[in-house]
């Protein structure tokens, strides 16, 4: 049973289970080697030992591992304990798209474009390393609270090569294609199609084909025609239309020949969304049609182009639509949230030769019911206000959008002239919550705040107001240096003193997980409610190394590594990638058994003789 507190591999210490799957459950957990959050996807106690569900899920990993790409989570580790198999991966705080669309019903053009943009630049990625997802569906598609989109979950993904026949697993049957849902060769245009109709579902609100049971739903993907998304989505421009029907031709040579085509229209899309440039073959007699490539020029242009398409200007919304719609978490969070704005902007283009534009869609969820609804805090980037005086200082506060209940103001004894700023809690170029409160500090006469035992209160609004200050309880901050995270936080909240941020950084001298440092000074009086922020320790830094072990042999190969207690398979003309390893050089142990799989799946060996090598690979330092 993973309850709150176990720790994996000495390492990993359960917070919280987050969601749930069909072979595996997904806790969020904390690193206490490299201070950070992360999800641990751990196989199901039915399954762990069943030889073909261990292997489904270990190569999982393994085709996962190697992909490194802003829309795609990243795995950072994989391991078994006791029997108990894992893979630990970047955590996304967010919602899945399957839930936006269920609040937003159906969702605007360039919304639709701006995800699926992202989307597919994500199995680009996957692709040009020669890796086909295989499942993609909103539900494996996680909007960010930045407002990146990002593809998880390569649960039946597995590098393709010439020899790939059938899937070992259907994917969702609402999203599979007609070559899946016929257990038929599955390469990259099968992703297409399952993007095609997570599009429908974006634009329309409804998936294509539905039915009682799976059966009913794979027919009407290999027989029937869908109905055209314009018939649920009439102001869909002739543009997008197309691209989705291109890309779920029923037929894979019909569809895009490649994601990075289909890219190229999505943009066209944003440009010109009323133009009906998209060619869809209709019949396969006729002659071969040559789809030109842009230059690198061209697609250039087109990049600036669709980013200038994507801003939402004032006019594009009516009153009908509404992009204050409030989410809730699906698979990682089961809290309420709301939007903060509706998008106004969409993320800068990146990109390389040929590369597609980044859009996002910036996705707020943060907010809370309390009676009534209230949105999400905007955030402003901090002014240096040290040196100026404080009626100066306070009209800079004003245009960021502050005001006298976001700032705490303290008197301290000092050789500058009275009523200069002295110093401020949020430095200059710091992002600041509008939420949050601002403690700065100003030149006055007397006793310094550290030193005031007696006065009533040692913060005031602004001086020379007309109003009357309101007296505001005060509480001596303490010192948490050398406690736990966990402890510091504990008696900083028992003095109503509220942890909003951390920060980790190495030291020689404080344990790993202990407070290196805090923002406000141990003994100095602030208001209740002020917000804090820690330094927590990562420990001495120490040199870790990457690996990369290829495959020698021409079959799947199994391997063994003493150093790490690490065995497994690698793929045909693959390889795995091992990282964070404190060994600078590694004995690999590598066994061949020649192998036939037959049509039902059984693996038969060839003969009795083995082939085994062992080497010993360098690592590359990190």
């Amino acid at each position: 049973m993973i309850t709150q507190g176990v720790f994996i591999a000495d390492r990993y210490e359960i917070i919280d289970r987050v969601g749930s799957g069909g072979m595996s459950d997904v806790y969020r957990a904390k690193d206490h080697i490299l201070g950070r959050e992360v999800a641990i996807k751990i196989l199901k106690q039915e399954f762990s030992e069943d030889a073909t569900f261990v292997a489904k899920f270990r190569t999982e990993a393994q085709s996962a591992a190697g992909l490194e790409h802003p829309n795609i989570v990243n795995i950072y580790d994989v391991g078994s304990e006791n029997g108990m198999y894992f893979i630990v991966m970047e955590y996304v705080e967010g919602i899945t798209l399957k839930t936006y669309i269920e609040k937003k019903g159906q969702l605007n053009f360039k919304e639709a474009i701006s995800i699926a943009i992202q989307v597919g630049r994500g199995i680009e990625a996957a692709h040009q390393k020669g890796i086909i997802h295989r499942d993609i569906k909103p539900q494996n598609i996680i909007i960010s609270t930045e407002g990146k989109v990002k593809v998880t979950d390569f649960g039946i993904a597995r590098a393709a090569s010439s020899n790939t026949i059938h899937a070992d697993v259907m994917g969702s049957v609402h999203y599979s294609s007609p070559e899946q849902a016929r257990n038929g060769f599955v390469d990259g245009k099968s992703d297409i199609y399952s993007l095609g109709i997570v599009m429908y579902e974006m634009v329309t609100g409804r998936v294509p084909f539905d039915g009682d049971n799976t059966v009913a739903v794979a027919i009407q993907h290999l027989q029937e025609e869908m109905v055209a998304p314009s018939a649920y989505a009439p102001e869909l421009p002739i543009s997008l239309e197309k691209i989705i029907l291109k890309a779920t031709m029923k037929k894979a040579d019909r569809r895009y020949a490649t994601i990075s085509d289909l890219l190229v229209d999505l943009k066209k899309a944003l440009v010109s969304p009323n133009e009906d440039f998209v060619t869809i073959v209709e019949s396969d007699l006729g002659k071969t049609q040559v789809m030109r490539k842009p230059t690198p020029e061209q697609e250039e242009s087109l990049t600036k182009r669709a980013a200038e398409a994507l801003t939402f200007e004032d006019d594009y919304d009516d009153e009908e639509e509404d992009y204050d719609d409030d989410y809730y978490e699906d698979d990682y969070d089961d809290d309420e949230y709301e939007d903060e704005s509706r998008m106004d902007r969409i993320l800068t283009i990146s990109g390389v030769v040929a590369a597609i534009a980044i859009v996002a869609i910036l996705v707020a969820i943060l907010g809370n019911v309390a009676g009534v609804f209230s949105f999400g805090a905007k955030k402003v980037t901090m002014v240096n206000l040290v040196g100026t005086q404080y009626e100066e200082a306070l009209g800079q506060l004003e245009d960021l959008g502050l005001n006298e209940k976001n700032v705490v103001v303290s008197t301290e004894a000092s050789d500058e002239a009275e009523g200069t700023i002295i110093n401020q809690s949020v430095a200059e170029g710091k992002e600041f919550s509008l939420n949050d409160t601002l403690r700065i500090t100003v030149a006055g006469k007397g006793e310094t705040a550290d030193n005031s035992s007696n006065s009533s209160s040692n913060t005031q609004t602004a001086p020379e107001t007309t109003e009357e200050p309101e007296e505001e309880e005060t509480v001596a901050v303490p010192s948490v240096i050398g406690l736990s995270q966990a402890d510091a936080t504990k008696l900083l909240d028992e003095k109503g003193i509220v942890v909003t941020s951390t920060s980790q950084e190495f030291s020689d001298d404080v344990a790993s997980g202990k407070v290196i440092s805090q923002s406000i000074s141990a003994g100095q009086e602030v208001a209740k409610n002020t917000s804090i922020t820690l330094t927590i320790s990562k420990g001495k830094k120490e040199t870790t190394y990457s690996y990369s072990i290829a495959n020698p042999y021409e079959g799947e190969c199994k391997y063994e590594i003493t150093e790490l207690g690490k065995s497994g398979t690698i793929p045909k003309n693959g390889s795995i990638n091992i990282s964070e390893v404190k060994v600078s050089s590694l004995t690999v142990k590598l066994t061949y058994t020649p192998t036939f799989t037959t049509e039902d799946g059984t693996t038969i060996n060839l003969d009795d003789k083995t082939e085994s090598t062992t080497q010993t690979v360098q690592g590359t330092a990190n």
